[in-house]
């Protein structure tokens, strides 16, 4: 006689039953090359602490001692002031120059392109010594007409000094990035909204400012906080032309003491701290202007939560 088939129940459903899903019980995965990976890393912190710990030339009372020192804490703050006045003077100039990229000039798109292509092209180190050094290609500098009188001049070593130097080779360095990063922003924007703002009766620079740049800093400011931390960390460049920043207060203390490894270890400490709070900063803005857009978001009828 042929067999009956199975009644299913709630306590034992057949296998094409309803509750055959949620009865599947998935057996996890056995990842060997996983677990040695991570016992290698645990072996791996494990020698870094003890190394810290056990070797004196790390000199920990040293790092206490010079932490919070007045010239590391003047060279921090040179630091940070060269990071906000450059990424400032950076921002205004970059988006400058990615509406001329952008715009329907070709003769100012071809200039704003070459500035890009020459100032991304360049070592940072290679500018800073340059600009630094720009009495040998210019003894003078002055303010005139060309081929014409000139109105005033002074000495470039008075004029160019290694502050002025710094804050010029980084500013031009960072204004390609910035162009860029702002260029790709606002070319994220859909070219509609243009439409949109115009049949409202915006002016260009009103739906520029109302529409088209709260859309496009959803797109620049992840990059642009990750430039800033790049900048930060590039200000040590400046220590090649004696400016007081923070890795050359270091170098200072440290030639006089030679305790070099522990001043290092200070430096480090100092640069990780500030890039820490930025990352932070960046984070925050990031999730409010994340907000703004949730807030300003229509429901529609794709929307669970839409009305009908």
């Amino acid at each position: 006689m042929p067999s009956r088939p199975a009644v299913p129940t709630a306590d034992r459903p057949t296998a094409d039953g309803p509750g055959a899903v949620d009865q599947l019980v998935r057996r996890p995965r056995r990842r060997p090359g996983v677990w040695v990976a991570n016992a290698a890393v645990l072996v791996g912190l494990a020698m870094a602490l003890s190394a810290a710990v056990t070797n004196p030339g790390f000199g920990w009372s040293t790092v206490g001692t010079y932490l919070f020192e007045v010239r590391i804490l003047e060279g921090l703050g040179v630091s940070i002031g060269m990071t906000a006045v450059t990424m400032a003077l950076a921002l205004v100039c970059g988006t400058a120059v990615a509406l001329m990229r952008m715009g329907g000039s070709r003769a100012l798109s071809l200039v704003a392109a070459a500035f890009i292509w020459v100032f991304r092209s360049i070592p940072m180190l290679v500018q800073l010594l340059f600009w630094y050094n720009l009495a040998a290609l210019f003894p003078q500098l002055g303010i005139g007409i060309p081929f014409g009188p000139t109105f005033a001049e002074g000495p470039t070593n008075d004029l160019i000094t290694p502050l002025t130097a710094a804050i010029v080779g980084l500013t031009l360095h960072e204004t390609a990035y910035v162009a860029e990063l702002v260029r790709s922003g606002l070319l994220s924007v859909p070219k509609g909204q243009q439409e949109a703002f115009a049949a409202l009766g915006m002016t260009p620079t009103q739906g520029f400012v109302r529409i088209t740049l709260p859309q496009a800093l959803r797109i620049i400011v992840p990059p642009l906080g990750n430039e800033v931390i790049s900048l930060l960390k590039a200000t040590s460049l400046v220590s090649v032309i004696a400016l007081s920043d923070l890795l050359y207060s270091v170098q200072l203390i440290y030639a006089k003491n030679y305790r070099t490894i522990p001043l290092l270890i200070v430096a480090s400490l100092w640069y990780m701290a500030v890039a820490g709070l930025l990352s932070l900063v960046q984070s925050r803005i990031e999730k409010r202007l994340g907000r703004r857009q949730l807030a300003g978001r229509r429901p529609t009828a794709q929307d669970p939560g839409a009305e009908l």
